[in-house]
């Protein structure tokens, strides 16, 4: 017997070159069954792959009284390390070795009571597509699209409510389930590129299978399966295909910090110290003070609070400490990137699980795919908060962090006051975002943060700037001009919001108008829109492909100069092109004195407004620009 006390060993990340091709989603089980045999009912991962550059594979198997059996097998380039056993025998977990020549195929897992056979389980290490371990994942070359599937389209009104699942869908309910799923993500991909997104987030379509509140995703049941009322573990990969088709890459949302209370293995957990406080019966909630983890003066007791506690009575906070629970996460976050051909990874309450195995769990994915891209949220508007997670920074206790990107919630923050703030004398309202990006200092690749007017967590942004139509395309003009990968949320190009109640997660989560059989209003064929949702919804597609296809709003060098009088302005530029943004706060057409911005200026004779196609005359070295506006200009 094996105590738990094995740990998962970290090899540095470092580029390699595998070339492999998808092979059939196959999986055998052979059972032969007695009345006093067990029955095998999990085997996670089911399968794996050959030529992962990280040569160990830890295989949890779930059964009735499994641990009484002895597993055994042979294949070339597998060695079984150990057996590993815990207090729960339900559970084995087999520790395999790959060596890095060893060849796709199948090979039987023979379980044996007593030197004789109870029931054979066929593994299977598949073929890798090619180059995937050199797989691109989402940049500031990309414009992401965040989708809550629940709410975005209903595809297949067969699957809404599925008898064997806890919640029923009933769309008259805000907080229930309403029918959208992964076919009405797959209707719409044309719709999605045609916006000029490059990059679709989709909350969590795992199974979430709850009593209430399911529709979020955010409580997972079954870290291995989409959940039936979404579709299959078959439909996430067409539409991960269908989406590679169209140029755009696939981000998934995924959870290391809490799982659902209903997820399988409660009440049947391998460990004692499985969940967080697992065994005591009042559950404490996490403080949510995230200061706790850098302050040099917080208690332990305080840190253990903020890490340790659960969201809520019905997500079990999970022990990332515990070496088992380690290796199962992380090889399913490898698994999904594998099997799904993923862009891109969105990770909750990034903050919230260990460090040290965060830092693992990065490390262990970047070794993988060295091009890929992660997307952490610490929702903190301290900007020092959130750079010390970004990939390069010491954590803790000299780990070191591997995560590349992270949610600008500071800018975001910073943005909207800048924003809303009243005009005043000897005051300049756009400070507070010219001050939070000169913090950019701060992070080891500013360029590489995911920027963004609103999410699925917060009041829409139309709210936000309590629906001023101008103020809504500044700050969207704003943040597809800095530094940054811009996020849109479904149906900010048509103004989404409600300003009765705008706090409400149903209500922020709304149905997308026409993603329904029988909607009056269709985002998709504009049938019902407004003529100020048609001028809003051409604005963001203008936007949107402008961005796209101007590389110097990728990586290209920024300037911003001080405020003056209301006015803010900002430059990219790489060798080919030169941009200007001009934002104005003054209610009134305003003149800009170029002189003010000869040091990027200089030598430029002509101007074009993006939006507009108008053309200026920099000769005599003024611009005038209308009231409460943003204006692109390439120059000249």
């Amino acid at each position: 017997m094996v105590t738990i006390k094995h740990q998962y060993r970290f090899i540095k990340p470092k580029k390699s070159i595998h070339v492999f091709i998808l092979a059939l989603f196959t999986v055998a089980i052979q059972l032969s069954f007695a009345a006093d045999k067990p029955v095998v009912d999990r085997v996670e991962p089911a399968f794996w792959w050959a030529g992962m550059v990280h040569p160990e594979l830890q295989v949890l198997i779930h059964g009735e009284n499994i641990a009484d059996l002895a597993p055994s097998f042979s294949y070339k380039g597998v060695n079984l390390q150990q057996i590993i056993k815990v207090e729960n025998p339900n559970y084995l977990f087999l520790d395999f070795t790959l060596s890095p020549d060893v060849k796709p195929g199948s090979f039987p897992i023979e379980f044996k009571r007593k030197g004789k056979l109870v029931f054979t389980y066929t593994y299977e290490l598949k073929q890798r597509r090619v180059h995937s371990a050199e797989r691109r994942g989402f940049s500031n070359k990309d414009i992401i699209y965040l989708v809550t599937p629940d709410r975005f389209a209903n595809g297949d009104a067969l699957n809404d409510t599925v008898e064997w699942m806890r919640e029923k869908a009933n769309r008259k309910n805000i907080g229930g389930r309403h029918g959208g799923d992964i076919q009405g993500l797959i209707d719409h991909l044309d719709y999605i590129q045609d916006m000029g997104f490059t990059a679709l987030w989709i909350n969590p379509l795992l199974e979430n299978n709850m009593e209430e509140y399911s529709y979020h995703g955010y409580a997972t049941t079954d870290y291995y399966k989409i959940d039936d009322r979404f579709g299959s573990n078959e439909d996430y990969l067409r539409l991960s295909e269908e989406a590679k088709k169209r140029g755009i890459l696939i981000i998934m949302d995924m959870i290391a910090n809490h799982c659902g209370l209903f997820h399988w293995w409660t009440g049947d957990e391998p460990t004692k110290d499985w969940y967080n406080f697992q065994e005591q019966q009042d559950k404490p909630y996490s403080s949510h003070q995230r200061v706790t983890l850098t302050d040099p003066y917080a208690t332990k007791a305080d840190r253990t609070m903020f890490s340790d506690g659960w969201f809520v009575d019905v997500m079990p906070d999970l022990n990332q400490r515990n070496p088992l629970l380690a290796a199962y996460l992380i090889q399913n976050s490898i698994w999904w990137i594998e099997y799904a051909d993923l862009g891109g990874i969105r990770e909750d309450t990034y903050s919230y699980p260990d460090a040290e195995f965060m830092s693992e769990w990065s490390g262990r994915i970047m070794q993988e795919y060295p091009n890929f891209n992660i997307v952490g949220e610490e929702w903190s508007v301290n900007p020092a908060m959130v750079s010390r997670w970004q990939a390069g920074k010491t954590i803790v206790n000299g780990c070191v962090s591997y995560l590349p990107s992270l949610m600008d919630f500071p800018l975001q923050k910073s943005l909207v006051t800048s924003l809303n703030k009243k005009i005043e004398p000897y005051s300049n309202t756009f400070n507070d975002l010219y001050e939070m990006l000169a913090n950019d200092f701060l992070y080891n690749d500013a360029y590489n943060l995911v920027i963004f007017p609103d999410n699925h967590d917060m009041p829409r942004f139309f709210n936000q700037v309590h629906g001023n139509a101008d103020l809504f395309k500044m700050g969207l003009v704003y943040l597809y001009t800095t530094r940054g990968i811009p996020q849109i949320f479904y149906g900010t190009e048509i103004f989404m919001g409600n300003i009765e109640n705008p706090g409400d997660h149903g209500v922020i989560r709304s149905d997308m108008p026409g993603g329904w059989k029988g909607d009056t209003v269709n985002v998709f064929t504009d049938e019902g829109l407004s003529k100020e949702q048609q001028e809003m919804k051409d604005f963001v597609k203008h936007l949107t492909r402008f961005r796209r296809d101007t590389p110097a709003l990728h990586n290209g060098t920024i300037q911003h100069y001080t405020p003056v009088n209301e006015v803010y302005v900002m430059f990219r530029q790489d060798e080919k092109t030169k941009i200007m943004a001009v934002f104005n706060k003054n209610p009134e057409k305003t003149v800009i004195d170029l002189v003010h911005y000869a040091e990027t200026l200089e030598g430029a004779t002509k101007a074009k407004n993006v939006l507009t196609g108008e053309s200026y005359d920099l000769i005599n070295e003024i611009i005038t620009v209308p009231g409460i506006s943003a204006t692109l200009f390439i120059i000249e």
